[in-house]
């Protein structure tokens, strides 16, 4: 530890990964309903995924755009990102806001059932008051995206 003591911690080694915030034209969020095993519940969610060997970030987060919502974005713009666990794990996850939309034709992938939800962003707040969206990735995305879109969808600088 930092002072020189000694101490026996568990610590899960994972990569890094990405989540996204994908906004369309009208101000509407397109966030995923999939079943989670660990939970043994269907969440809803923002889209998120690992980054592969060699892939940047930024890569990563337009693959899973395109395998999780069957979208591209001609913009992906940085969030702060953030530790998953810090307590356990070493998985860092960074954040995008995904804008200028278009549909891909790329299928979602083969061992995730996933259905494309969209809700508009102010929206959200409501679903995570009432814990629809009850996952720490989705939340402190879409809370950092609410702090950067404007009431009418509009995307400050």
């Amino acid at each position: 530890m930092p002072n020189g003591r000694l101490t026996v911690r568990e610590v899960v080694e994972h990569s890094d990964s990405v989540c996204m915030v994908p906004l369309d034209s009208e101000g509407q969020v397109l966030l995923v309903r999939q079943y989670r095993k660990p939970t043994e519940s269907v969440l809803l969610e923002v889209p998120a995924g690992g980054i592969e060997d060699g892939e940047s970030p930024e890569e990563a987060a337009m693959r899973e755009l395109q395998e999780e919502v069957s979208h591209i974005a001609k913009t992906l713009r940085p969030l702060p990102g953030f530790w998953l666990a810090p307590g356990w794990c070493d998985e860092y996850m960074y954040t995008y806001l995904a804008t200028d939309l278009q549909p891909s034709d790329k299928e979602q992938d083969y061992d995730e059932m996933v259905e494309t939800v969209r809700v508009p962003l102010a929206q959200t707040l409501e679903l995570i008051a009432r814990g629809d969206i009850c996952d720490a990735k989705s939340i402190a995305a879409l809370l950092q995206a609410m702090r950067v879109v404007g009431e009418d969808g509009s995307v400050d600088n």
